[in-house]
């Protein structure tokens, strides 16, 4: 008995939905995705041989470009409309509620307290031309000194936050005693723990770390 044939189709898969679930994909990774925001100076940091990573939530840190100025940010911003806010009562700085809103979407900081409202009621153009031009944050060795405005600064991120881990990140031309300031300040408030960025760079052969390196590979 002679078998039926089964008539040949062409195989045709439906891709509709596949592009659908594609394009949904796209979307809500251009709509939640958070770009890093332009840092206000270029710091080229020293290099080290540690290796320990620094913290990814909850940082604050202070840059010092190779002018010595001095820049102020924390990455919560939650934290950062509260920490405007104690600065505003304590300074008296009489910054409105849309000034407060520009601090708060800033990446960081550099201008004095006496240029603080002109600056965030800067058009988002000339606010950028301002952060470039900044002085940097005044500072001084002693944490209660008058013109040490980085300690009111610190103090109140803390207090705003109190998880806040303290990263200092220094351009490798700049001054050690423009560094200075900022340990010293933290030593003031009795903070003796904070991480310093650097480039990772090779550990030279022969020395003690590279030995500890070597047995660590060997298990």
């Amino acid at each position: 008995m002679p078998h039926a044939k089964l008539p040949r189709k062409s195989t045709n898969i439906d891709m509709t939905a596949m592009c659908d679930v594609a394009f949904l994909l796209l979307t809500f990774f251009m709509l939640a995705t958070k770009f890093k925001p332009d840092e206000p100076v270029v710091v080229k940091t020293p290099s080290s041989i540690s290796d320990i990573p620094l913290p990814d939530v909850d940082i604050m840190l202070l840059t010092v470009d190779p002018k010595g100025r001095i820049f102020f940010a924390i990455d919560n911003k939650g934290m950062r409309q509260n920490l405007i806010e104690s600065i505003n009562s304590d300074k008296g700085l009489n910054l409105t509620k849309e000034e407060m809103v520009s601090f708060d979407i800033d990446a960081s900081i550099g201008i004095p307290f006496n240029q603080l409202k002109s600056y965030l009621a800067a058009p988002p153009d000339q606010k950028k031309t301002l952060q470039t031009n900044a002085p940097g944050i005044p500072a001084d060795t002693a944490v209660l000194a008058p013109n040490n405005e980085l300690a009111k600064w610190i103090y109140y991120a803390r207090t705003s936050n109190p998880k806040l881990r303290i990263c200092i990140k220094a351009d490798g031309d700049a001054s050690y005693p423009s560094v200075q300031k900022i340990i010293k300040t933290l030593e003031g408030y009795k903070i003796f723990k904070f991480n310093l960025i650097t480039n990772l760079k090779g550990i030279p052969a022969g020395t003690a770390a590279y030995d500890d390196q070597q047995k660590a590979k060997k298990g």
